[in-house]
């Protein structure tokens, strides 16, 4: 990085910003990593960190970066886990999450217009005193905001119900290459078939088309009752099946995680640890699936009941008796009500960390995935944690899956071994007509290796990204290359 561009653009900064932009050391080690797997002492520095408050102050930190050719980084919630936010090519990191203030609640639409750099939860702690939730979920919504869940397309734990993010998604104002604040969308409309569909664009696009400041969101009431609950089957087949039986009647289910055997003695492991004793989990089981119903009371028991009918009856599933590894599930993924040194998870996380490969596959090639994750990760030697099956699309069966693992940082080998397991898990998506990413996102660490899914189109998604970003100052690196993965 030319530190005399770098000298120049800081002043500009500090006139701009005053003490909200520094090129403090301390400061900038905050922003130098994310939740992705690699060497525990590996750190990517951004060179300057900014706090705009304001769209317009982006604008002005755009203009400033592109006029001296500085790199620029979004940076919010820092818990991705594909390197989204690392500046390994230095540059400004933007701290997004000074962009904070809910802009209007609009009831009678049932809409909210957020700024980018609220958290989910701060934004459901005001929406619940007007009877109100936003229901796009990430397990880390205490900290994950409303523009990283843009940037990542992360999943979500309602997604069967709700989907993701650009199913409850109207428009956003994003700051362009050029220092443009644009207006993305279809203002409060639902959907919209007039021009070309931008926003689709700017989902999923981890910083590299602009910076998001600004959101409006469909929002819905709160639910009166939630009941959860949690089914052991004998194959992840039938689990998968029983699914779609259900819906298939007309049954309204809030959410569905399938979990295979590996990930099964996770939850009993941690059952064990904090009660004591065994959970009653028949041998037979090769796979749970956790159900959560939300409505009215009526009509949430009439379809647990129906839904208890067609798994025990149709499919041959036990529900579990324990309802207490069943909460303790339900506080991994929503509640977040962790006890610490009695729960494997967040606790395991001070020996190793939590890797995984995030592929999406067609519903029916799941039990054969399954097997060949066995196989590859025992191939590059890796700690297996177990495979969750989420569903992110309304009302049907659809596979984003986590093959997750237990990652050892602490040798450079054993953290190659992770990127070798990961390179080769989304090669066998695209073999199985499926995708490499369906909630981390490329990163680092898949850029120019997703070429083998995308193919003649990449070339075209190069073409996006200079029409948005013709400096190349927006995250450069993220999409196209990978310091982990090497190109097919």
């Amino acid at each position: 990085m030319d530190e005399q561009a770098l000298g120049l653009a800081f002043d500009e900064l500090r006139e701009t910003l005053g003490e909200r932009a520094t090129r403090d050391p301390t400061h900038r080690l905050g922003y130098s990593r994310d939740w992705s797997p690699r060497h525990r002492s590996h750190v990517d520095l951004p060179d300057i960190v900014v706090a705009p408050k304001t769209t317009a102050e982006v604008v002005e930190i755009v203009k400033i970066a592109h006029r001296h050719h500085i790199p620029i980084v979004p940076f919010a919630g820092g818990t991705g886990m594909g390197g989204g936010v690392a500046a390994w090519k230095g540059g400004i990191a933007i701290e997004t999450k000074g962009l904070n203030q809910i802009l209007e609640l609009d009831e009678a639409n049932m809409m909210v217009t957020v700024q980018a750099g609220i958290t989910i939860w701060e934004l459901n702690e005001t929406l619940a005193r007007s009877g109100l939730w936003f229901p796009h979920q990430p397990e880390s919504k205490r900290v994950c905001t409303i523009g990283a869940s843009i940037g990542c397309d992360n999943d979500s734990t309602f997604g069967l119900r709700y989907g993701k993010i650009l199913d409850v998604l109207s428009n956003v104002v994003m700051v362009t290459g050029e220092g443009e604040a644009v207006r993305f969308g279809r203002r409060k409309a639902s959907f919209t078939s007039s021009g070309y569909k931008l926003l689709d664009l700017i989902v999923g696009s981890e910083g590299t088309l602009g910076v998001v400041t600004e959101a409006t969101l469909r929002v819905f009431p709160l639910p009166e009752t939630r009941l959860v609950r949690g089914f052991v089957c004998r194959s992840l087949e039938d689990g998968i099946r029983a699914l779609e039986h259900m819906l298939a009647t007309g049954l309204g289910i809030e959410s569905a995680h399938l979990n295979c055997r590996q990930r099964l003695h996770f939850y009993t492991h941690a059952y064990r640890e904090k009660y004591q004793r065994e959970p009653e989990i028949p041998d037979w089981a090769e796979a749970i699936l956790f159900l959560s119903f939300a409505g009215d009371r009526d009509v949430v028991d009439f379809t647990l009941d129906k839904a208890t009918s067609i798994l025990l009856e149709q499919f041959s599933a036990e529900e579990v008796r324990e309802q207490e590894m069943v909460d303790g599930w339900w506080a991994s993924k929503h509640s977040l009500e962790f006890i610490p040194f009695k729960q494997k998870w967040p606790d395991s996380q001070r020996q190793k960390k939590f890797g995984a490969a995030d592929i999406g596959l067609p519903i029916g090639r799941v039990e054969e995935a399954y097997q060949r994750f066995l196989e590859i990760a025992a191939k590059w030697d890796q700690d297996i944690l177990g495979m969750t099956v989420y569903n992110e699309s309304p009302n049907k069966p659809t596979a984003s899956i986590s093959f997750a693992l237990f990652v050892d940082d602490s040798t450079e080998q054993s953290v190659a071994n992770f990127y070798n397991y990961v390179r080769e898990m989304s090669a066998m998506a695209v073999e199985m007509e499926g995708t490499m990413s369906s909630y981390i996102g490329d990163g680092d660490r898949l850029g120019g290796f997703n070429e083998l899914e995308h193919g003649a189109s990449y070339s075209y998604m190069r073409r996006v990204k200079e029409m948005f970003d013709p400096a190349g100052v927006f995250n450069p690196g993220k999409k196209f290359e990978s310091r982990w993965i090497t190109k097919p």
